[in-house]
């Protein structure tokens, strides 16, 4: 998280807040037991100076060396707990989930952005509830992953192929991927290529959201009625930069969701997450049902795409880094599955290094270091320590992944670290326990979206070689493990080289895929 500020703004607000402030604290009881420990906050602003601009989530690690792995902090009037471990996480987020699963109001993203209603925005309640429910039958119940199972095969099968034919274009190939999953499961829509017209359309809306802001991490989420600033006002720029954005995120939200409707009109609709949601509510579909259902998909999309893609990329350059690693899996693949044929997820229990290295993957680099959010809705006692009604609960899944206690050495890359575990040590330290999120707020998606990652890797080790690529003069490039910063980790930018490991395997991929082009979703569930 970022969190923007405009001076000229601060100046603004500052005899305001002091008001405000004055009045919270007379009206309100200072309780009787402590706050959590934390660094010490300043008047009106909080700790929000103490912020550096990028990787926020190094910052919460340090606090936690001094105070703990729960950390009491304000940014501007807004308490907030950082959790830096699993243990606190589980004790809060899932053992009292009834008090710790609302999420806090993400103003610009919501009123200003227009992401509403997006299922991880919304607050707890019977709206969320419904929305949890649509998507956890479509991607969690047993029989309907199955019948996902046809898709995840040929879009695994199409991003081989890519990074065969075009490997300089790795990340285009990822993310055309991850974002072929989501609309052909959600939509019923192929994307086959990066220059797909809806493709674009969407990756314009996702890009424009996050050039906008972060959930809590901007100024007008801790001051909201800032988003009524007109735009001569001194330091509006980022806000008008945000609400010029809403008609490209409407369209993304609209457009596919009328296209579906279009369809089942005409009779040509595939089968897909909207089609079924429409046909349930053919009787009686109402205004607020229609965004519902518009707010589950198009929130699929912006949850799942981002997150994948940097799963994947971290992937690849880790074993750019990590040759040896990658050899091991290939020999296991090579000696479990054998190279006349691909793995599948029937292989999946057998292959147990190429596991301990996708863990390693998850640990290394969590595609959302900071998690979103969650919100208390009734004041809480925890191990001695009152934490206020309303305080903003930030989980630190990067430490988590990170705590030395737990991981030793944890910057390095090492997926040896769970091969020896047992099966309860195994279970405690997979960090599938707090990538995908925690309690009633844990990603509904997270058992396809384990597949598709799974399944994505298991091939590319499959079929093809990964190594270091080489600049203009022929010389190895050995690329830094470095990562963005934001609400999102994807690796920075890195060159490779991929090549296939035989002839064999490029026809046995293009066989595979050329035997599926008859095939509709659903017929199989190989």
């Amino acid at each position: 998280m970022t969190i923007a500020l405009s001076t000229p703004l601060l100046l603004a607000l500052t005899s305001l807040l002091a008001v405000c402030g004055l009045l919270r604290s007379r009206s309100k009881s200072k309780g009787t037991s402590p706050l959590p420990p934390g660094p010490r906050a300043i008047p009106l602003l909080g700790n929000i100076l103490q912020l550096p601009l990028e990787h926020q989530h190094k910052t919460f690690a340090k606090w936690g060396q001094k105070f703990g792995d729960f950390i009491f902090a304000k940014f501007f009037t807004t308490p907030v707990l950082i959790l830096n471990s699993l243990a606190v996480a589980q004790d809060l987020l899932e053992n009292r989930s009834s008090l710790y699963s609302d999420r806090p109001y993400f103003a610009l993203l919501i009123d200003i952005v227009g992401w509403y209603p997006a299922t991880p925005f919304l607050t707890y309640g019977d709206q969320w509830r419904r929305h949890r429910r649509w998507i956890h039958i479509w991607y969690s119940e047993k029989a309907s992953l199955l019948k996902l199972r046809p898709i995840l095969r040929k879009e695994t099968l199409t991003l081989l192929l890519q990074l065969i034919e075009t490997p300089q274009d790795l990340s285009q190939h990822i993310r055309r991927y991850a974002a072929a999953l989501v609309t052909s499961s959600v939509y019923g829509r192929t994307i086959t290529s990066w220059d797909d017209e809806y493709f674009q359309m969407t990756e314009r809306a996702i890009h424009a959201t996050t050039e906008a802001g972060s959930p809590a991490a901007t100024l007008v989420d801790f001051v909201p009625f800032l988003k009524y600033l007109p735009s001569w006002f001194p330091g509006s720029a980022p806000i008008d930069k945000a609400r010029s954005v809403r008609g490209i995120v409407r369209n993304m939200i609209d457009s596919p969701y009328e296209n579906v409707k279009s369809a089942m009109c005409q009779g040509s609709v595939k089968p897909s997450l909207v089609a079924s949601l429409l046909d349930a509510n053919a009787h009686h579909i109402s205004r607020e049902d229609e965004e519902d259902i518009k707010g589950v998909a198009a929130s699929i999309y912006s949850a799942g795409v981002d997150t994948t893609a940097v799963v994947l990329n971290t992937f690849i350059l880790a074993m750019v880094l990590h040759p040896q690693v990658y050899k091991k899996a290939q020999e296991e693949i090579d000696r479990i599955v054998g190279r006349s044929c691909l793995p599948s997820l029937e292989h999946r229990h057998l292959l147990r290094y190429l596991d301990c290295m996708i863990q390693e993957v998850y640990r290394w680099n969590p595609p959302v270091p900071l998690g979103v959010p969650h919100r208390l809705t009734q004041e809480d006692s925890y191990r001695g320590y009152r934490v206020p009604t309303g305080t903003m609960i930030i989980p630190n899944i990067w430490r988590m992944g990170h705590q030395e206690e737990v991981y030793s050495d944890p910057k390095a890359f090492d997926p040896s670290r769970f091969e020896s575990l047992d099966a309860q040590s195994g279970a405690s330290k997979d960090p599938r326990q707090f990538v995908f999120g925690f309690g009633r707020r844990i990603c509904p998606g997270r058992h396809f979206a384990d597949e598709a990652v799974w399944l994505a890797i298991a091939h590319i080790v499959a079929t093809v070689d990964i190594a270091k690529g080489r600049d203009a003069s022929g010389k190895l490039i050995t690329p830094a493990a470095r990562f963005c910063s934001g609400f999102t980790s994807p690796p920075l930018d890195f060159i490779c080289s991929i090549t296939p490991r035989s002839t064999a395997a490029v026809k046995l991929v293009a066989d595979e895929l050329g035997s599926m082009d008859n095939e509709e979703p659903g017929n199989s569930d190989s």
